[in-house]
């Protein structure tokens, strides 16, 4: 049985308050997860901002 077919089969016995607080719980980690997906990548663009963002760039890139 996989986990998604085990927690399906435990959902089904919750009573509705618990699964209210369930959902809740998915939605959470969901947005933690997207969260620090986008968080990595904005780490990075200040990084990599210190060599893009200069006067030597914008001139390499002008005829772009």
């Amino acid at each position: 049985m996989s986990t998604k077919d085990s927690l399906l089969q435990e959902l089904e016995q919750l009573p509705e308050f618990l699964l209210e607080e369930i959902l809740d719980f998915v939605q959470f980690v969901k947005a933690k997860h997207v969260s620090e997906k986008f968080g990595n990548s904005f780490l990075s663009e200040t990084v990599l901002g210190k060599d893009w963002l200069n006067p030597e760039e914008d001139e390499a890139w002008q005829d772009l």
